[in-house]
């Protein structure tokens, strides 16, 4: 198959999986296309010979103040979908990909191509922006107007269902992780210049926005060194990163904390960390928390959104009430300090993986495709 996938370039959740997705079956013999603003962030390792990159590049007019990026993503999507010849086109986020993709799928209509649409639902861009009363109508027309609508989660499935009118069914697929990249690896040297007293390493991996209380882990991991000496690596930048550099600041914690800002290879990080710490006030999965147990870290998670679904309460990791501090802290002192429940529960978080692999969730993608494109020349 000819796959264009529209996606957002960027470390979140939605352009991580979108590009994995394209990366796992481009190996399987489908040509992809990513229709973006630049390059994915994880396409930037390594040469790719069936993934085509088309940048979506706005042009600047002096009438305008803002560049109207979704015209020029229409008409890139036509120019991809004309000349590349796809077959299916699947789009990311809804906002404003699922509008721009059904806009282009109109006029291609016009000259006679016909081009399924699939939308996958991530998550903010229903429980946050969706919500805005002014896009709220725009975002439902758009995911209606889709061939297919998938969710990565039963919990995003339903507050879809309860904030959109939406008279499709919504089919829930999962993220994803890849286990053959997300392992534990022997890092030694990079744990012991961590850690060189061999304190425990708990991290934190995010886009530094408010809905990820980045602070409530800063908060928490100064109760835990109260109890016990301990090292905080802060993974990813965003709007609040400078907020938490001064919180760190004031509570004098400068010495036990890092902020490594994006990396690309996050499995590295994971591998020397002792316990993973999300805190999120919302998540529609957790695939941070997903990527940290494939490489057998337990999750101390709030109970937020779709986390139950992957962090499992005294098995995997815990979960903890969203804002609550004291919970959060309790929570990894529990795991620290106790040595037979840590091995037990990387044990577990492994295995719980292992249902989220990439082998078990692309075939759903691919069937979903196969089942657009029945009866069409």
């Amino acid at each position: 198959m000819n796959i264009g996938i529209v996606c957002y370039p960027t470390f979140g959740g939605s352009g991580v999986l979108a590009t994995e997705l394209g990366i796992a079956l481009s190996e399987k013999g489908h040509n992809i296309h990513f229709i973006s603003y630049r390059q994915p962030v994880r396409l930037e390792s390594g040469f790719h010979p069936k993934i085509n990159v088309h940048e979506v590049r706005p042009r600047n007019y002096p009438l305008f103040e803002f560049p109207p990026y979704e015209l020029t993503l229409i008409t890139k999507i036509i120019e991809v979908v004309k000349f590349e010849k796809l077959d299916i086109l699947h789009v990311h986020y809804a906002i404003p990909h699922a509008f721009s993709a059904y806009n282009a799928k109109l006029i291609l209509a016009s000259e006679g191509i016909n081009i399924p649409v699939v939308t996958t639902l991530h998550g903010t861009d229903v429980t946050l922006v969706g919500k805005d009363a002014s896009v709220e109508p725009v975002i439902t027309y758009a995911i209606n107007q889709s061939d297919a609508i998938t969710a990565v989660s039963h919990y995003l499935k339903e507050e879809t269902l309860s904030h959109f009118k939406v008279n499709k069914d919504i089919e829930v697929i999962y993220n994803f992780v890849d286990l053959k990249k997300f392992q534990k690896k022997d890092f030694n040297h990079f744990k012991i210049s961590t850690a060189p007293n061999n304190e425990p390493i708990i991290t934190h991996t995010s886009n530094f926005r408010k809905v990820k209380r980045v602070e409530d882990a800063i908060y928490a991991f100064q109760k835990i060194r109260e109890k016990m000496p301990a090292k905080l690596l802060l993974v990813g930048d965003g709007p609040e990163r400078s907020n938490m550099e001064s919180l760190c600041r004031k509570l004098k914690l400068c010495d036990d904390i890092r902020f490594l800002g994006k990396v690309n290879s996050v499995e590295d990080v994971l591998s020397i960390s002792d316990l993973f710490l999300l805190p999120s006030e919302s998540e529609s999965f957790g695939l941070a928390a997903l990527e940290a147990m494939a490489c057998e870290c337990p999750v101390v998670s709030s109970n937020a959104g779709g986390l139950p679904e992957v962090n499992i309460n005294g098995e995997t990791g815990f979960l903890a009430e969203i804002g609550d501090i004291e919970g959060l802290a309790n929570a990894c002192l529990n795991i620290l300090t106790n040595p037979e429940l840590t091995q037990q529960m990387r044990k577990n978080a492994f295995e719980r993986a292992k249902v989220f692999e990439l082998a078990n969730i692309m075939p759903k993608y691919e069937a979903l495709y196969e089942s657009l494109l029945v009866g069409q020349d």
